[in-house]
């Protein structure tokens, strides 16, 4: 069985690392660069970055805070928030990140992905998808979470895993921030749906979320983001509890 991978999160706005509930009420969370590489040293298998109103605000992704993370970390780095053409990607990966996190552009206009895999590869294209269970079933969001979609989230991630995307990294926007545990149940039917890398997000607060993740809902990574930042777990303790659960992981 492959090594599960542990990614913290760190999604920025104004320059600087926030954390919210829902999707809300942000608050500071730390400098970037050197959460980046505090995470680097402890053993993280990758990182995340997203720039998280960059979409709903219209503008790029700031390159020069992705290079300044990149020079600091030695683990693959995926970076995401604005991004809306082939330009978008090729001016992050020349500054540093390995894969491309694209949203709410690739529901605007799917084809973005089949460009993106075809000129950069499969590997380097992450779907993101900001998902809530409503009275439909569970609907895609746009704009950090501010927009719903008629996407619904089995047939879209299957169909952006047809058009090429690698890897689906999916939030449960209702998880999001409380600590109560992931989206287990979504998350196995995703992983038993998809041939792809199905990425655990929201909802982190003990040890034993991210082993139910793993085990519950067959992820094959799990992404957090407060529980490292505020220090409520450490990596490497998480990594040694996984292990004796007997999940693989990558231990440096």
């Amino acid at each position: 069985m492959l090594a599960k991978r542990i990614i913290p999160c760190l999604d920025i706005k104004d320059g600087q690392t926030v954390k919210g509930v829902n999707f809300v009420n942000l608050r500071q969370a730390g400098d970037p660069v050197e959460l980046a590489r505090a995470y680097s040293m402890q053993g993280a298998d990758e990182l995340v970055f997203l720039d998280i109103t960059a979409s709903f605000e219209g503008r790029k992704t700031f390159t020069d805070l992705v290079k300044r993370i990149a020079a600091n970390i030695s683990i693959p780095f995926t970076v995401g928030g604005g991004i809306h053409e082939l330009g978008d990607v090729e001016r992050l990966l020349n500054a540093g990140a390995d894969k491309i996190s694209i949203n709410s552009a690739a529901i605007r206009h799917p084809e973005l992905i089949e460009d993106i895999a075809r000129h950069f590869g499969s590997q380097v294209c992450v779907l993101a998808v900001d998902a809530k269970q409503t009275s439909h079933g569970w609907k895609c969001f746009l704009n950090g979470g501010r927009v719903e979609t008629e996407k619904e989230l089995f047939d879209w991630t299957r169909e952006a895993q047809e058009r090429g995307a690698g890897e689906v990294l999916f939030t449960s926007m209702d998880h999001d921030g409380v600590k109560t545990g992931y989206a287990n149940e979504a998350l196995r039917r995703l992983s038993d749906t998809l041939s792809i890398p199905v990425i655990a997000s929201g909802g982190a607060g003990t040890k034993e979320h991210f082993r139910d993740a793993f085990l519950d809902g067959k992820a094959d990574a799990a992404l957090a983001a407060s529980v490292f930042h505020f220090g409520e777990i450490k990596i490497p303790d998480l990594k040694s509890y996984l292990c004796a659960c007997g999940i693989p992981m990558r231990i440096v």
